[in-house]
Formats: structure tokens, C-alpha cells, sequence
């Protein structure tokens, strides 16, 4: 029996602190350096899921680049790689 595919870099479930207008200040216990970017997606809205994230491209205290998104929907905050 073949074992059930993984998607590669798909989104990980992430803690993550938000400060003043829902932008991430900490994302675990490593600070945010800087948010590079930012930008929402609403897709699928025709359907039963319809899907609304905005995404943060972030460096971290620690030099780290990591892009973040809230489910907006869902209320849940999401890491995946850059």
C-alpha cells in the first residue's frame, strides 16, 4: 500500500503574537525585526471554502526570513517557507 503524499513547504500551524493592527510583533518567543511585506488573498469565494489570509514577510530577531499568514476565516496563524 503507498504511503499518502506530503505537500512539500506547505503551512505549518505557528504561534504567533500580533500587536497593533493584527501585525506580527513575536512569532514564538523571537521578536520581529521587521515586516518586509504584506498582502491578503481572497480566493475560492464562489465555493463552500472560501479562503481570506493575509500574509507577513518577516525577519526575525535572529536573522531568520519566514512568511506568516492569518487565516482570517478560521482566526489561526500559519508559517511557511519563503
Amino acid at each position: 500500500m503507498a504511503a499518502a503524499a506530503r505537500r512539500l513547504g506547505g503551512p505549518r500551524p505557528a504561534e504567533v503574537r500580533a500587536g497593533r493592527g493584527g501585525r506580527p510583533i513575536a512569532v514564538g518567543r523571537t521578536p520581529v525585526e521587521a515586516v518586509r511585506e504584506d498582502w491578503v488573498v481572497e480566493d475560492r469565494w464562489w465555493t463552500s471554502r472560501p479562503l481570506q489570509r493575509r500574509y507577513f514577510e518577516l525577519v526575525l530577531d535572529n536573522g531568520r526570513n519566514l512568511v506568516v499568514f492569518h487565516d482570517l476565516i478560521g482566526k489561526r496563524w500559519f508559517a511557511q517557507r519563503s
